[in-house]
């Protein structure tokens, strides 16, 4: 293991050890617990990668969904995808987009809700959204007891945004948002 000369390891190369292991972004806060060493700290050595990988690297340093990942540079994202995909799609239907978009826009929301407003029945869409991490249930409706549904950090990570505040207001595009309110109303 590099180390200083004291023979401590060397914080900057530890805390890229523990990035290029991590499956989604951690947070400052983690990082200082599992490298033994201060958040200030943590923050200027996430500070140096980052401006040494933009400059250096085809891979960046970004700080999204409440953490810090590793991830491709955007110049690289048709080689990449053609690696990862290899011919195959793994894209979302527009039944699942139309879900994703109900329940991240209304957040927790009931599949009751969520067919209310699609006009169609959702289970299906709603199960693989929840198995794909891209949806989580998030308790019951204190009214009619039904499974509530929220997205995850995995959904706010995969759009590149820090929270669902960040999403786009729709007033703007859609004339006739206010008719959502109606289905605030239904008993379900």
């Amino acid at each position: 293991m590099s180390q200083h000369d004291d023979g401590a390891p060397d914080p900057r190369m530890a805390l890229e050890a523990v990035l290029m292991v991590a499956d989604e972004p951690v947070t400052v806060q983690r990082f200082a617990e599992v490298l033994e060493i201060d958040a200030g700290q943590v923050r200027t050595l996430l500070g140096e990668l980052q401006d040494d990988y933009a400059a250096n690297h085809g891979f960046e340093l970004r700080e999204l969904a409440g953490g810090w990942r590793v991830y491709s540079k955007r110049d690289f994202a048709p080689v990449v995808s053609r690696f990862v995909l290899d011919g195959a799609t793994s894209r979302l239907s527009q039944a699942a987009l139309e879900t994703l978009a109900v329940v991240a826009y209304r957040q927790p929301v009931s599949r009751a809700r969520i067919a209310a407003i699609r006009g169609v029945n959702v289970d299906s869409v709603v199960r693989t959204l929840t198995l794909r991490g891209l949806l989580a249930e998030e308790g019951t409706d204190p009214q009619s007891g039904a499974m509530l549904y929220r997205t995850t950090p995995y959904f706010l990570e995969r759009l590149g945004i820090d929270s669902v505040a960040d999403l786009p207001q729709l007033a703007p595009h859609l004339p006739g948002l206010d008719d959502l309110d109606q289905y605030d109303d239904v008993p379900f």
